[in-house]
Formats: structure tokens, C-alpha cells, sequence
């Protein structure tokens, strides 16, 4: 399935910082970062359940916040980009 992952993570204390590095940290090791807190991610469902396991045991509940969008079938090859946003690598290369 193809996962649009965004975060954001509140940077104002030293711990949110920590957070911030080990969520895009993660992120990283699913999928194809296309903006500072913005993954694009081919996942099946249990590494999707992994992932968001993950995620849930890094964030703060009460200030951090992370969106999923579970997109159409081909939905990464219907994007628009502008401005410096480049294609980076192949989609199917990142199927785990």
C-alpha cells in the first residue's frame, strides 16, 4: 500500500528534539523522505502495524502529531512537484 506519513513534532525542549530526530529516524529505514516531515512509504500491513507501534512509543500524545494517508493504488505515480522538489529514487525500490 502506498503511505503518505507526515509529523510534527514540538522541537521547543531538548526532548522534543530527541523525538524529532528518532521519529525521522525511523521514517527513514520505511520510506522515501520528499520534505522535512513528509515520508512517502510502500508498506504492507505489518509494517504498517510495526511502524506505527514504533512511532507510538517515541511521540508525546499531548504535543506531538503524526498523520497517515493511506492513498489509491499508483498514487505516488500521479504527484505533482514544484519548486526543488526532486524525484529520488524509484517507488519500487523501497518495498520492504
Amino acid at each position: 500500500m502506498d503511505l503518505l506519513l507526515t509529523y510534527d513534532v514540538d522541537t521547543t525542549t531538548p526532548e522534543g528534539r530527541r523525538r524529532l530526530r528518532k521519529v525521522a529516524k525511523l521514517c527513514e529505514g520505511y520510506g522515501l523522505r520528499v520534505q522535512k516531515s513528509v515520508f512517502e512509504i510502500v508498506a504492507d500491513e505489518m509494517d504498517l502495524l510495526k511502524l506505527t507501534d514504533a512511532i507510538d512509543k517515541i511521540i508525546n500524545a499531548d504535543s506531538d502529531s503524526i498523520r497517515i494517508y493511506r492513498l489509491p493504488a499508483g498514487g505516488f505515480e500521479n504527484v505533482r512537484t514544484m519548486g526543488v522538489a526532486q524525484l529520488q529514487a524509484h517507488r519500487q525500490d523501497l518495498v520492504l
